[in-house]
């Protein structure tokens, strides 16, 4: 049922398309069958309890980690094996879990360093400028070494980071993780504008009632597999969906 209603997104063209995605480790399976799509201008969210795949999903869709199998198609072109410095230039952008600041470099520098692809310099101050507007704490903390910011600072950061490359389509890994509700809120709210600017995002969350808010259309990954996807707000609605695959308790359990 939930897969018939994709059809009516088929006229939107895709810029993301993931394919029989497989991920190894070793002897470790980090995702045995993943596929996706991502049509320009839209919300898409990633669910799925930790270790479900999420995380090595968009690694590997950024290059940071090789594919034993599968494709990733970006704009109409395999990407698979590209270096992951060649894939945000091309306008794809990972803000990762866990931030990966360079806690020893000023908020300012870290952001300097997420333009570092641009072959245009003279852009840099006019994408500052746009980071600072989303994240006014930033603007108020340039001057300050990452490494003192607070959990939810260190959040924008990273996030501003990942928009300094200018991308087409944003690439947010657990933004929500770990962040105090009013933060959480706040990030959303920067999410759900930059959507309205017409900026696509790919969202890996646990936080599923907040993603499902914010995204069109979702994906439940269950021990590395798509296991089931949907129109956001009918994954919403279904009790047993939320039973069984997101973890949610429903009214009289």
């Amino acid at each position: 049922m939930l897969m018939a209603e994709r059809a009516s997104a088929a006229t939107v063209p895709s810029l993301l398309t993931v394919s029989n995605l497989h991920v190894r480790y070793g002897d470790l399976v980090g995702v045995a069958d993943v596929s996706l799509s991502v049509p320009a201008g839209s919300v898409v969210a990633l669910l799925g309890s930790n270790g479900a795949g999420k995380t090595t999903t968009l690694n590997a869709i950024a290059g940071l980690v090789p594919p034993a199998a599968g494709t990733v198609t970006w704009q109409g072109q395999i990407i698979t094996g590209r270096p992951a410095f060649a894939i945000v230039a091309s306008g794809l952008a990972l803000s990762p879990e866990g931030w990966r600041l360079f806690v020893q470099q000023t908020v300012e520098q870290n952001l300097r360093l997420g333009a570092t692809i641009l072959a245009d310099k003279k852009r840099v101050p006019a994408l500052l400028d746009r980071v600072f507007a989303l994240f006014p704490r930033l603007a108020e903390r340039r001057k300050q070494r990452a490494g003192t910011l607070s959990g939810g600072e260190r959040q924008m950061l990273a996030t501003g980071r990942a928009l300094m490359s200018d991308p087409k389509l944003l690439m947010l890994d657990e933004p929500s993780l770990g962040l105090a509700p009013a933060v959480v809120e706040s990030m959303y709210e920067t999410l759900a504008r930059l959507r309205r600017e017409g900026l696509t995002l790919l969202l890996a969350e646990q936080a599923v009632e907040l993603a499902l808010e914010v995204a069109d259309y979702a994906y439940v990954l269950q021990t590395g597999r798509t296991v089931l996807e949907g129109p956001s707000a009918a994954l919403a609605d279904d009790k047993d969906v939320q039973r069984i695959y997101l973890g949610l308790e429903t009214e009289g359990r």
